[in-house]
């Protein structure tokens, strides 16, 4: 007599925080365009799933954010790896319902990849999956809840990728040509912020997510030519099955080539990791846990330009993402991630203010944006950037409903969040990102400014590699040291302007955080008050989660090349 099945004999439990909205144009970003049901058929194409096991052992937060609590890879596995319960049971469930499983590369990550075909995955996962076709692509979509069998809740986080709709966009913005407007090169707005003079980058490598588009290397070696740099060492490294793919300056093109080229100008020395993937959940979780465990390239600093309104995401992506944050600071590792190009909407329908995520995750260092105008090394004037009259974006920023406030800005007067579960305040810091000032990039042979929040990433990226350079250990989870009081006079306050639902006023404000840096200001406030750092695991705390739902202008000695003024 055969043995009755372990999982598929048990009862069925959804999933926490696995629901997912019916996908329309009010709530998801993208798309722009109406989406068409098509008629569904199954392919027998297999695919995959990335099933996120819960660690071995929670994170003490409270510990391993700090630098004496800092972990190595090693030690990060071994503490708090994949419980091996719960990769049992998940390799166990997989093969009852016809699944391959594999480990998800990097030391220390709690991802198993699932393998198997759409009529598996719907009988494994409880799932449904439809066809939509948005701008002429079908996508496959699965609506409502993830339900798991009995005895894999508790032991399972997450499950990514069973839809494949697109969950996040790139925040630039090309400048629509005026009468007259400026662009700087990133070495030009690097001394405009008084970044340290003549400062190296070397032994550093920034790590860069994207979610589409390429580069090419002959770009790269023609722009850093015209900088008189030497062109930085740049490694793609290719998550999910994605491709570097290269096509037009008008395609995401523009935004890798932007991240690799203000990162790498402005961090002279430092090594450049291009990690791509789908646009999906499952694609953007993955790319930023690979970089975080990635002891090959070992980013210090990990730059995200792409991102979406908190109210797209699932409750459990939210979790999956913010918990390869939390590894991240765990580990030494800086993330910096634009805060958006939409105004205090983030470009969801209607008035109510919502902000963008990643960069609300309270691991991150959320940037926003100002419009920056200087003369030789001196700033004349710096605002918020807002050009939502002439439809050309501005800053977001605003207060999470998801994530709560962190005592770190407990005092920083953040405005109460339409939800009780929200609280944390966005952004945290700012930079030049206004497309009528904006950088001069090229792309695909074209040399052009761009503009967006996601210039502003990698700006701080750049310099927290400088930094690190410097104090010659990683600066790690910055956040908590910025919001300090001695901090204060390391940021330009800017006082002047609004993205729409807030202004900006002394202090931390909710468009341009606690202001523009002032570079040298900054690498003394990042230095460490000692060079040691604990490589031994912590005790181990309950894990923190979250409930669903000005100064002076800077002064430095070098020279700063004539502003190139545009038609």
């Amino acid at each position: 007599m055969a043995a009755t099945p372990r999982f598929a004999s048990q009862p069925r439990v959804t999933l926490p925080g696995s629901q997912k909205h019916p996908l329309t144009t009010d709530t998801e970003v993208p798309p722009p365009a109406p989406v068409k049901a098509a008629a569904t058929k199954l392919s027998a194409t297999p695919f995959t799933v990335t099933v996120i096991v819960k660690r071995k052992n929670p994170l003490n937060l409270k510990q391993v954010l700090k630098p004496a609590g800092r972990l190595t890879h090693a030690a990060f596995a071994k503490a708090h790896g994949p419980s091996p319960d719960g990769v049992k049971l998940v390799k166990a469930f997989a093969k009852e319902f016809g699944l391959t499983v594999a480990p998800a590369p990097g030391q220390g990550r709690r991802a198993l990849y699932l393998t198997g075909t759409a009529a598996a995955m719907q009988t494994a996962f409880g799932v449904t999956f439809a066809t939509k076709i948005m701008e002429g692509t079908k996508y496959r979509v699965r609506e409502g809840d993830i339900c798991l069998p009995k005895e894999l809740i508790g032991h399972v986080d997450a499950v990514l990728g069973l839809d494949n709709r697109p969950q996040a966009k790139p925040h630039f913005r090309h400048h629509k040509p005026a009468a007259t407007s400026v662009s700087y090169t990133p070495v030009q707005v690097g001394q405009l912020y008084g970044f340290p003079s003549g400062a190296k980058a070397t032994g550093q490598t920034i790590g860069l997510i994207e979610l589409g588009g390429g580069f090419r290397a002959a770009d790269i070696t023609a722009y850093f030519k015209t900088l008189g740099q030497t062109a930085p060492k740049v490694t793609a490294v290719l998550v999910d099955k994605a491709k570097n793919t290269p096509t037009t300056s008008s395609s995401a093109d523009g935004e890798v080539m932007l991240d690799i080229e203000v990162a790498a100008a402005v961090a002279p020395g430092a090594n450049i990791a291009v990690y791509f993937a789908p646009n999906t959940d499952q694609g953007f979780i993955d790319a930023i846990s690979q970089a975080v465990h990635d002891t090959v390239n070992k980013p210090s600093v990990i730059s995200i330009s792409w991102g979406g309104p908190e109210s797209t995401w699932t409750a459990q992506s939210l979790a999956a993402l913010d918990a390869a944050c939390q590894s991240a600071a765990a580990l030494g590792i800086t993330i910096t991630v634009a805060a958006g190009d939409d105004g205090s909407t983030d470009g969801v329908k209607g008035t109510v203010n919502h902000v963008d995520f990643p960069a609300s995750s309270p691991h991150v260092l959320g940037c926003g944006g100002t419009k920056l105008l200087g003369s030789g090394t001196t700033i004349t004037s710096e605002v918020v950037w807002n050009e939502l009259t002439a439809n050309e974006g501005a800053t977001g920023g605003g207060v999470s409903n998801v994530f709560p406030l962190p005592t770190w800005q407990a005092k920083s007067n953040v405005p109460k969040p339409t939800v009780a579960a929200g609280g944390r305040g966005v952004p945290d810091v700012s930079g030049n990102a206004d497309p009528s000032t904006g950088y001069t990039v090229r792309v695909d042979g074209s040399t052009f400014p761009i503009g967006g929040t996601s210039a502003v990433a990698p700006l701080w990226a750049g310099l927290i590699a400088l930094c690190n350079a410097q104090n010659k250990t990683t600066a790690g989870f910055i956040n908590p040291a910025l919001y300090a009081a001695a901090a204060a006079k390391s940021f330009r306050d800017i006082t002047s302007g609004n993205n729409g639902g807030f202004k900006a006023g002394p202090g931390w404000d909710a468009c341009t955080g606690l202001g523009s840096p002032i570079g040298t200001a900054i690498a003394k406030t990042l230095a460490p008050a000692t060079k040691s750092t604990s490589k031994t695991a912590v005790k181990n705390a309950p894990e923190i989660r979250f409930r669903p739902h000005k100064k002076a202008p800077t002064k430095t000695a070098a020279k700063t090349p004539a502003l190139r003024r545009l038609k």
